[in-house]
């Protein structure tokens, strides 16, 4: 047994050198011109292209069978320039045909290629003949079917223009491998490439190669993965009248803010656009996408809804989203309207940045929405963005335990900022609207307040400085606090010249409160303010600068009357200084009228004859005083020279 193994061995050895014999002898033996054309007709039948070889050609059969053309351009014809151009094109020749002298590719290899595809605005491109050719050739009973099987590009890269939207991309380091349906009918791609500076894993897979190319509908599978984000398609692709795609897409990522920078879009503001995921059943006919069955998270918010993309010219996003919470913080913090003293308005000028080059139309509920630290109920908003003018409507909020709805809008010329608000809000809490609104924490109660305003500026500050509008305000039930006016007024009824101690404590209380403010250039009037209670009435008139934030009003406070009795204790006062800290105090001159000791005294000051007298009384006394001052200097020495008698 072991000799007829070593027989066998010894056979098989024999038979393995002559075939290296024979295999070198027909290297050898080859035709390089006749191999050359073989080479460049099949490729010619299967692709449409024309091979045209500027270097050197290298011819192995031993090892390795293979012919390789250095310098390659692919051109297809009636066009200018070559669609694609390799340094080296490398075919490799199936090993048993090439033993009968009969050449034919297995596979390609394409080194170090440099592709163009440009698109016209018909919609073909310099690579529509190639798809032709591909499709004939691939057709049951076709007289120069497809010889090989796979493409390999080594090194590639692709350059994209489509002159119709004047667009253009490059696609470099392409690694990729094709596999042609030579055998079975479907058609996969797989590799790596670089886009845009980052390193992108894609595949893509057809079911049925030959029915897409024809246009008829055939399964589709797509994926890429990169740090920016990874996108997955799953459905079916046709192309009758146009390209068709119906199926699941699913893309999620890290940073939506660094997905969108990475495809050529700039997102809105500093913050917010963090991680993000989407889900959807999407179809696409031509330029428009609708998704539908819509699950999106973005900053942990959560919707579902539809979403339509379509672009014609100009992109435009329309979506209708609803969502049980929904906390827009992250979208608002980098606006600051105030500096870092949180008594002056921020002076930075505003990043308006570009023109963003997509128009969106989105419906959003919500049944909680935060803002900061401010929590709305059921909420309806739209928002629209059109070549920069951003406009937000609230359809209906809760908010502050009562409803609010209103609208806000904001444009852009050059640097400058145009803004405007219409809001109204019914029943709500006034303590906890006018302290997120105007920073104002010493109103209590119930009320309404409606604002009708108009700013133009390129900071928070210039917003101030220009401020127009109306703003009125009706109240109930409430109270304010920092000064108690029935105690402060029946103190000084009784004592008008005793202080009115502390006048920054207790509250204030009010049946009804009613303010009606004008704003022009940053300067607030009061038209009409009056605040009155069971126990006292407050009217106040005056301005308050909106840019400097100070108050400057005058008022008269008065305690309440019964009915057929005389009018009780008036008392004018002052309040000016800071909205968040104004300093109040009474009209000193009333406070010394209604003392009984100081009144007389107060009239006769202002009685010219009077006050002569006075004055000339003061004069004689003072005169006095300055000639006995010389008397006294000179008394001591007598008296101390008597002592010493």
């Amino acid at each position: 047994m072991a000799q007829g193994l070593r027989r066998l061995g010894m056979s098989v050895a024999a038979l393995l050198g002559l075939a290296a014999i024979a295999l070198l002898a027909t290297s050898g033996l080859l035709d390089r011109e006749a191999l050359r054309d073989a080479v460049e007709a099949q490729i010619r039948a299967v692709s449409g292209l024309e091979l045209a070889v500027n270097g050197t050609i290298d011819v192995s059969v031993f090892p390795a069978s293979h012919v390789s053309f250095h310098d390659v351009d692919l051109k297809t014809p009636n066009t200018d320039g070559p669609a694609l151009r390799a340094a080296v094109l490398t075919a490799n020749l199936r090993l048993l045909p090439l033993l009968l002298r009969r050449f034919e590719i297995a596979d390609l290899v394409l080194s170090r290629p440099h592709i163009r595809v440009i698109r016209a605005a018909d919609g073909s491109s310099n690579w529509t003949p190639f798809v032709e050719t591909l499709t004939q050739t691939m057709q049951p009973g076709a007289d120069n079917q497809m010889s090989f099987s796979e493409i390999r590009i080594e090194d590639g890269e692709i350059n994209y223009l489509d002159e119709a939207n004047h667009l253009s991309e490059t696609i470099g380091k392409i690694d990729l491998s094709l596999a042609w349906p030579s055998i079975s009918r479907t058609f996969a791609a797989t590799g790596q490439f670089d886009w845009r500076g980052e390193r992108i894993d894609g595949s893509i897979s057809v079911n049925d190669f030959l029915a897409a190319l024809s246009g008829e509908r055939s399964g589709l599978k797509a994926r890429i993965a990169g740090a920016p984000m990874k996108l997955a398609f799953d459905g079916a692709i046709a192309n009758r009248a146009s390209l068709m795609l119906e199926g699941t897409l699913s893309a999620d990522g890290v940073s939506l803010r660094n997905a969108l920078r990475w495809v050529g879009q700039e997102p809105p503001g500093g913050g917010g656009f963090g991680p993000f995921a989407l889900r959807a059943r999407a179809s696409v006919v031509g330029p428009s996408m609708a998704m539908t069955n819509v699950n999106i998270e973005l900053d942990k918010n959560v919707a579902e809804g539809v979403i339509t993309y379509v672009n014609n010219g100009r992109p435009s996003l329309q979506a209708t989203l609803a969502a049980g919470a929904l906390d827009f913080t992250p979208y608002l913090s980098t606006i600051r309207l105030l500096a870092s003293g949180a008594r002056d308005w921020n002076r930075q000028l505003f990043d308006l940045g570009a023109v963003n080059p997509v128009d969106l139309d989105m419906r959003l509920s919500a049944a909680k929405l935060t803002i900061g630290s401010s929590t709305l109920g059921r909420t309806a908003l739209g928002a629209n963005l059109r070549g920069g003018t951003l406009a937000l409507s609230v359809g209906e909020a809760q908010i502050y335990g009562g409803v609010a709805k209103g609208s806000f809008g904001i444009s852009r010329a050059d640097a400058v900022a145009d803004v405007k608000a219409q809001f109204q809000f019914v029943d709500v809490d006034l303590m906890a609207c006018a302290s997120d609104l105007f920073g104002v924490r010493k109103l209590s109660g119930r009320g309404n307040l409606t604002v009708a305003l108009e700013a133009s500026g390129s900071s928070p500050f210039g917003l101030a400085q220009s401020l127009d509008g109306t703003a009125s305000l009706t109240g109930h039930d409430g109270a304010i606090s920092g000064f108690n006016v029935e105690q402060l007024l029946k103190r000084l009824e009784r004592r008008p010249l005793s202080g009115g101690g502390n006048f920054r404590s207790g509250q204030t209380p009010f049946d009804t409160l009613n303010i009606g403010v004008h704003f022009h250039d940053g300067v607030a009037t009061a038209e009409d303010i009056r605040i009155e209670g069971a126990a006292a009435r407050i009217t106040l008139t005056g301005t308050a600068s909106v840019p400097a934030r100070e108050f400057d009003l005058k008022g008269i406070a008065s305690l309440a009357s019964a009915a057929g009795a005389p009018p009780g204790f008036d008392l004018p006062f002052v309040v000016q200084g800071p909205w968040d800290d104004p300093l109040i105090f009474p009209d000193p001159e009333s406070l010394i009228r209604r003392s009984p000791a100081s009144a007389p005294l107060l009239d006769a000051v202002k009685d010219r004859k009077t006050r002569d007298a006075v004055r000339s009384v003061l004069e004689r006394f003072t005169a006095g005083q300055k000639k006995a001052e010389p008397d006294a200097a000179v008394a001591p020495p007598a008296a101390a020279e008597s002592k010493s008698n």
